[in-house]
C-alpha cells in the first residue's frame, strides 16, 4: 500500500487536483481510498456525483458505535471516499478533528478491511500544525507533493509546508516528492514556480495546464477523467499518476 498526502494552500485546487488523481488510478485498475482533511468536507464532491458525504466527526457526534460503511463512501469508479470533516462552528479545533478521524479509521481497521493499493490524504495547507500536519508526523504518508500555482500566496504557503516536511522528514517521516504546478496563466508564472522549487530545493513534477474542461466537469458533479476520458486533461492527470505512481 503507498500512501501519498497532498497540501496546498486553500483554493489553489487541491482538491480537484486529486480527485482526478484518485480517477486517473482508478482508470489503471488500482484500488484508491481518499481521505479528505479539509473542514470544509468537500474533497471527494466530484467523485459523489457533487454530494457531501458523511463525515467521520459528524457520524461520531450522532452515533455512539459506528462502522466502516458510516464513514466510508464507494464513488465513481470505486473509489474509497472518505471526509474527515471539522468541528461545530465557532467550538473545537479543526486539527484535533482530523486527528480523531484518523484514529477512528485506525480503529476499524478500514486499511486492512479495504487493502487499497493507494491511499491519498487531501490536506489543506494553509497551516500546518497539530491535526493538519498528521499525515506527514503521524507515519500515515510516505511522501508529500504540494500543489502551487506561481501566485505569491500560494507559493509562500508552499513553502510553509515544505518546511514542516523537511523538518518531520529528519525524524524518518513522509518526505517531500515535489510540486504539483496547477497552472492560473498569467505572465512569468512558470519562472516564479521553477525558481521557488529551487529555493525549496526540490522540483516541479507537473504541470497541469488551465481547462475550462475542469469547471464543466465539475459543475455536473464530476472529475475530467470521468466526464471527459478522452481528454487532453484527463491525459495530463493520467500522467501525472503515472509520475506518482509508476
Amino acid at each position: 500500500m503507498k500512501k501519498l498526502a497532498i497540501y496546498g494552500k486553500g483554493g489553489i485546487g487541491k482538491s480537484t487536483t486529486v480527485s482526478n488523481l484518485s480517477a486517473a488510478l482508478a482508470m489503471r485498475g488500482l484500488k484508491v481510498m481518499q481521505i479528505g482533511c479539509d473542514p470544509k468536507a468537500d474533497s471527494t464532491r466530484n467523485l459523489t456525483q457533487g454530494k457531501n458525504i458523511p463525515t467521520v466527526l459528524d457520524v461520531l457526534r450522532q452515533k455512539d458505535k459506528i462502522q466502516l460503511e458510516d464513514i466510508v463512501t464507494v464513488g465513481d469508479l470505486e473509489v474509497l471516499c472518505v471526509e474527515a470533516g471539522g468541528p461545530v462552528p465557532g467550538v473545537g479545533c479543526a486539527g484535533r478533528g482530523i486527528i480523531t478521524a484518523f484514529e477512528k479509521l485506525e480503529e476499524l481497521n478500514a486499511f486492512k478491511t479495504f487493502e487499497p493499493d493507494i491511499v491519498i490524504y487531501d490536506v489543506l495547507g494553509d497551516v500546518v500544525c497539530g491535526g493538519f500536519a498528521m499525515p506527514i508526523r503521524g507515519g500515515y504518508a510516505d511522501n508529500v507533493c504540494i500543489v502551487t500555482s506561481g501566485e505569491m500566496m500560494s507559493l509562500y504557503a508552499a513553502n510553509n509546508i515544505a518546511y514542516a516536511v523537511k523538518n518531520f522528514g529528519k525524524r524518518g517521516y513522509a518526505s517531500l516528492k515535489g510540486l504539483i504546478f496547477n497552472a492560473k496563466n498569467f505572465e512569468n508564472e512558470d519562472k516564479l514556480v521553477n525558481d521557488a522549487a529551487r529555493e525549496i530545493e526540490t522540483n516541479v513534477i507537473y504541470k497541469i495546464p488551465r481547462n475550462p474542461l475542469i469547471q464543466i466537469a465539475e459543475e455536473d458533479g464530476k472529475t475530467v477523467v470521468c466526464k471527459f476520458p478522452e481528454s487532453d486533461m484527463a491525459k495530463d492527470y493520467t500522467r501525472l499518476s503515472y509520475l506518482l505512481f509508476d
